[in-house]
């Protein structure tokens, strides 16, 4: 199996590829080759390269069939910035592939799902190699694409059909062509380093939406590093979900195992019978 591992949002350090690289090797030998595309390596100001680069590397290895999945290396911020011009671009061969990241890449596994690209997952990414445990979030990625292995998907998602996001990430996606339609699916969210007043706006942005309050429900992932907000906000993530599921109507269906750690199970998009 070949996998290639591109960077639409930030850089991946040279050192993190050979650790991630290394570490395949020993788990699958002579079963998987991974192929880190140059431009992860790059450095444009905050992104990987510039717009060009990224997309251009991209819509490269999603057409070229010689891969089998496409591994995006790091989040931070730069998919909404190519998503448009790579998606027209991709042909066939590139609706063939497993695609897997999370957090800002959520924009690009939007747009493709939205394209009814049948091999869509929220899950980790190599540079989660640098967290605390991380070698077990890149061994649970790469026992997913590689063998689609049970354990390594989020429980929850066996009995449902799933979608899961970044908080903050979604709600950017509401009323933009790349809103996914989650009619009949179970929402799962999650996300990082944000006061609880802006995640109780974010849930009151989400819910609010018609389109989303279409969906089966909500699971709430997890919520880590929330900075201390002065006053207190008093509330936690679980209190915010509930409550703006109850004013919207759409069912709390409790937690999700997902989330920017160690512990990120994966969500394949849809019905998991297609992943």
């Amino acid at each position: 199996m070949k996998i290639a591992i591109v960077a639409p949002a930030n850089r991946l350090d040279p050192a993190v590829a050979e650790r991630v690289k290394a570490l395949a090797g020993n788990l699958y030998p002579n079963r998987v080759t991974l192929y880190v595309h140059p431009q992860c390596h790059l450095a444009s100001g905050h992104f990987a390269g510039d717009d060009a680069a990224r997309a251009a590397a991209f819509v490269e290895v999603a057409n070229d069939p010689s891969f089998d999945a496409v591994w995006f290396a790091r989040g931070g911020y730069g998919s909404c910035r190519i998503v448009e011009s790579v998606l027209p671009k991709l042909t066939d061969v590139a609706r063939r592939k497993t695609y897997l990241g999370y957090s800002d890449l959520g924009t690009l596994l939007a747009g493709l799902y939205g394209k009814a690209f049948p091999h869509v997952a929220h899950g980790p990414m190599p540079s989660d190699i640098l967290r605390d445990g991380g070698e077990a979030a890149v061994r649970r990625a790469l026992a997913f694409l590689v063998d689609r292995a049970p354990e390594a998907v989020e429980p929850t998602t066996r009995a449902s059909k799933s979608i899961a996001f970044n908080l903050k990430t979604f709600a950017s996606l509401l009323g933009t062509p790349l809103a996914p339609d989650i009619t009949g699916h179970v929402l799962l969210l999650e996300d990082v380093s944000e006061y609880m007043y802006a995640i109780d706006r974010a849930f009151f942005q989400v819910t609010s939406n018609p389109g989303v309050r279409r969906a089966a429900g909500i699971r709430l992932g997890r919520c880590s590093q929330i900075p201390p907000n002065d006053p207190d906000f008093a509330k936690t993530e679980v209190d915010v979900a509930q409550h703006w599921c109850k004013v919207s109507g759409i069912p709390y269906l409790g937690r999700a195992d997902i989330g920017h750690d160690a512990d990120n199970k994966v969500v394949p998009f849809g019905d998991i019978a297609m992943s």
